[in-house]
This record gives structure tokens, C-alpha cells and sequence, in this order.
């Protein structure tokens, strides 16, 4: 069952930006400061045995790699991500890399399709949509898109040594 109303901000968030009060907010959860282990992508995305699948599957991996080292020191900083939610960041890596690899084979086998039915509408177009839907709700997740980046406010970087991010 959801509740309706705006999304609580996190406990950081609230902090730095001055807004936190303890009659109407609570800290919530708190995990240890230790960073993200990066996935090992050869589980998620393995390789075939060789062939077009064997480079296509090394691409991914790569992708997934690039993508996770451009993200998670951002997340860290920002968000103060932690290695118990390396999963919601592991799943959006795994998301957009696979919206990377329908992208390439829209563009490789075109939006309709040959099947011994005759011409249709290519699969990837389907399977794009659920992938980016999912995508949409990770990103706001995680507060990467403009929008919901714009909702969380950077670490005050003043004077103060009782600042919670010295």
C-alpha cells in the first residue's frame, strides 16, 4: 500500500539543508561507511563460448564497468552511498546497460522485423519500454536526473567541525 504526499527526503539531505526536525522526521536507517564493491559483470553478463555473442557480451561488460566507475563515486559523495544498497545502483547499471545493448540492436536489425509471419514490430521495441520504465523509477531512485538531483543539496563545506560530512 503507498502513502500519498510528497516522498520523504533523507535524513542527510534534510540536515544539509538545515531542514531536519526530530518531532517530524527520524534519522532512519543508518550503514556503515564503506563503498560499493563493484559486481563482478562476468556473473551478471557472461560470454558465450565465441562468436558475435562472446564480443557482444565483453562489450556489455565493459559498458557496465565504465557506467559503474562514472556513477558510484558520484552516488558516495553525494548521496553517501553504502555497500548495503549496492544492489539498487547494481540494478541500474544492469538497466542501462541493457538499454545500451537494445539501442545497438534496434539500430543493427531495424525497428520491424522478417519472422515467418511476415514483418513485425521488433521485440527490443517491448523490452526498451519495460527497461526504461524501470530505468525512470532508478534514476529518480538514486537522484540522477536533473530533477531529483535538483532536490538534493550539496554538503556544506563551511568552517563547522561538527559537520556531519568532515
Amino acid at each position: 500500500m503507498s502513502v500519498s504526499g510528497a516522498k520523504p527526503k533523507p535524513h542527510l539531505q534534510a540536515v544539509r539543508e538545515g531542514t531536519f526536525r526530530a518531532d517530524r522526521q527520524t534519522e532512519g536507517a543508518r550503514f556503515s561507511p564503506v563503498d560499493p564493491v563493484e559486481p563482478d559483470w562476468a556473473e551478471i553478463f557472461p560470454s558465450a563460448s565465441r562468436g558475435a555473442l562472446a564480443k557482444e557480451a565483453k562489450e556489455l561488460r565493459d559498458y557496465a564497468a565504465t557506467l559503474w566507475a562514472r556513477i558510484v563515486p558520484a552516488l558516495v559523495i553525494s548521496t553517501g552511498l553504502t555497500e548495503t544498497q549496492r544492489e539498487t545502483v547494481t540494478d541500474y547499471v544492469i538497466t542501462a546497460t541493457r538499454i545500451w545493448q537494445g539501442e545497438r540492436a534496434l539500430t543493427r536489425q531495424g525497428m520491424v522485423v522478417q519472422t515467418e509471419r511476415g514483418m513485425v514490430k521488433n521485440p527490443w521495441t517491448s523490452v526498451l519500454n519495460a527497461y526504461r520504465s524501470h530505468f525512470r523509477s532508478l534514476t529518480g531512485e538514486l537522484g540522477l536526473s536533473p530533477s531529483s538531483a535538483s532536490r538534493i543539496a550539496a554538503p556544506d563545506t563551511g568552517g563547522d567541525d561538527d559537520d556531519t560530512f568532515d
